[in-house]
């Protein structure tokens, strides 16, 4: 895996994909939603190609990644090529600041949160995965190595919660059982989706494991899908409506 200046994965390489396989999920976006509160003007950093940015308030995207940001549709605001370490803002400039799925990928999380909250007057939510809960998914049977690079890569969620305010709420999100945001927990009832390529690649915990090991992993979940091993073990999951797993909603206030 290549590494740059604004992250841990290269998305000048890595990052096609993500418009497609990873929209917002409705569900998940209102619980964000709701947690900027009355917020007027809201701070998006790691904005990615604009997922669960709210439509209405005044949104300004921090994204470092020009494939990234070439991604964003045309009805959102251009996102400015800056990294969260070093946000060009005032502080208290803004009444609520997000960062979504991107912790995890910034070179020094908590400068990075230290600045969110430096220049937010209001809450600040950021949507993560806790690092200790990953074993509840199926998947980690079949591909430990992803597992366990991504333990490596989230921060601790005490530690995000103390960064963010002296008043944090942590919520476990729940997982729709038709999520349309892809990441890795989202397919918990869809198997057959981690056989697809384009879903992995745009899934950044897959550029953590090798070639070798992911192969085996896709066969033997191909080969359990075929023999129906995986639904004799896991198969009352595709009709089960939610999956409580690492998702975690985070909400500082100061």
């Amino acid at each position: 895996m290549i590494r740059t200046s604004s992250g841990d994965v290269d998305y000048e390489t890595n990052g096609h994909g993500y418009a497609l396989q990873r929209r917002p999920d409705p569900r998940i976006a209102a619980l964000i939603h709701t947690a900027l509160g009355d917020a007027r003007t809201v701070l998006n950093v790691g904005a990615g190609a604009g997922s669960y940015e709210p439509a209405d308030r005044y949104v300004v995207a921090v994204e470092p990644s020009a494939r990234m940001r070439a991604q964003r549709p045309p009805d959102a605001v251009p996102a400015l090529d800056a990294t969260a370490e070093h946000l060009p803002f005032d502080d208290g400039g803004f009444d609520a600041a997000m960062a979504t799925v991107t912790v995890h990928q910034w070179p020094d999380a908590a400068r990075g949160l230290a600045e969110l909250r430096r220049v937010t007057r209001g809450p600040v939510a950021v949507l993560t995965f806790d690092g200790d809960a990953l074993d509840r998914f199926w998947l980690a049977g079949y591909v430990p190595e992803l597992i366990a690079a991504e333990r490596r890569r989230f921060p601790a969620i005490a530690d995000i919660a103390a960064a963010v305010g002296p008043r944090s709420e942590v919520v476990e999100v729940p997982i729709p059982v038709d999520c349309t945001d892809g990441f890795t927990e989202a397919y918990y009832a869809r198997p057959e989706r981690f056989l697809d390529p384009r879903v992995r690649a745009a899934q950044s915990a897959w550029g953590f494991v090798d070639d070798t090991a992911t192969a085996r992993a896709v066969g033997s979940l191909r080969a359990d899908l075929d023999s129906g091993a995986w639904d004799e073990r896991h198969g009352h999951l595709r009709t089960q409506e939610a999956f409580l797993g690492s998702l975690r909603l985070i909400v500082g206030r100061p």
